[in-house]
């Protein structure tokens, strides 16, 4: 992908869009370069992320100008997070992905790895543990390495469901983990930082001026990555992609 106001620092990519159209439409060029560079091993692993910026870039996927770059048959849709909701509720991350992506490829339910969020939390974290232990081939001891992993970012600075002062953040020998949030009351389903920063490539799509001054405190302040889980994000062998609209860098 290139940008004018792109910079790169070491594997630290910042991609300056003009608003949330622009971000989804980097978010699907990577996409569709990445698979394109997988394809020569056979398979290309994504996690996606929920929201309203990967909703739009889902659509742009789905739609004949990117659906016709990637070979689908090589791609395996994984989550980063789940709300502990049944798939077919509307605040479901599986949901919004099906409606707006996974419909409209010719991909087989083989390829398609949800999260049973129906279940109870720490069922469905169990589950979904071992189906990335299984269709990842992991020997005892491994982490999973997907080839992109989409991630968001709330003004919280949380990212995944990884949320401030919550206990997922210092977990370290789980793939998958439920996580109580006590500001929504509620449990989520979360891959750990670990496997995050296990990652070929992890692509952050922020948009949106709420986000700008907790965007300014992950990217440029002190540590403090309790307060700022986002911050813990900085894959070990791979490229980190801050992808972000004018709105959202305002304080950078």
């Amino acid at each position: 992908m290139s940008n004018p106001d792109s910079t790169q620092r070491g594997r630290i990519h910042r991609i300056l869009a003009p608003d949330v159209k622009g971000v989804a439409r980097y978010g699907a060029e990577l996409f569709v370069r990445l698979s394109q560079i997988a394809a020569a091993n056979g398979r290309f692993s994504v996690a996606l992320s929920g929201g309203s910026t990967p909703r739009t870039m889902h659509l742009l996927l789905a739609s004949p100008e990117f659906r016709t770059q990637v070979n689908w048959s090589y791609v395996h849709f994984y989550w980063g997070d789940e709300r502990c909701v049944p798939p077919e509720d509307q605040e479901s991350n599986f949901r919004m992905a099906r409606e707006t992506l996974l419909d409209a490829l010719p991909v087989q339910p083989a390829q398609i790895h949800r999260i049973r969020s129906e279940d109870t939390p720490e069922s469905a974290a169990a589950q979904y543990e071992n189906e990335l232990r299984e269709t990842f081939r992991l020997a005892q001891g491994e982490w999973p390495r997907f080839d992109l992993i989409y991630l968001g970012m709330g003004p919280d600075g949380h990212t995944a469901s990884l949320f401030p002062h919550t206990t997922a953040l210092h977990v370290s020998d789980r793939i998958v983990v439920a996580n109580y949030v006590p500001k929504l009351a509620a449990s989520r389903i979360t891959l750990t930082v670990p496997v995050l920063n296990n990652a070929a490539a992890v692509a952050f799509l922020v948009a949106g001026a709420e986000k700008a001054s907790a965007l300014a405190a992950v990217i440029d302040g002190p540590p403090n990555p309790d307060e700022y889980p986002s911050q813990r994000i900085a894959p070990s062998n791979g490229d980190l992609y801050w992808i972000m609209d004018r709105a959202a860098s305002a304080h950078l």
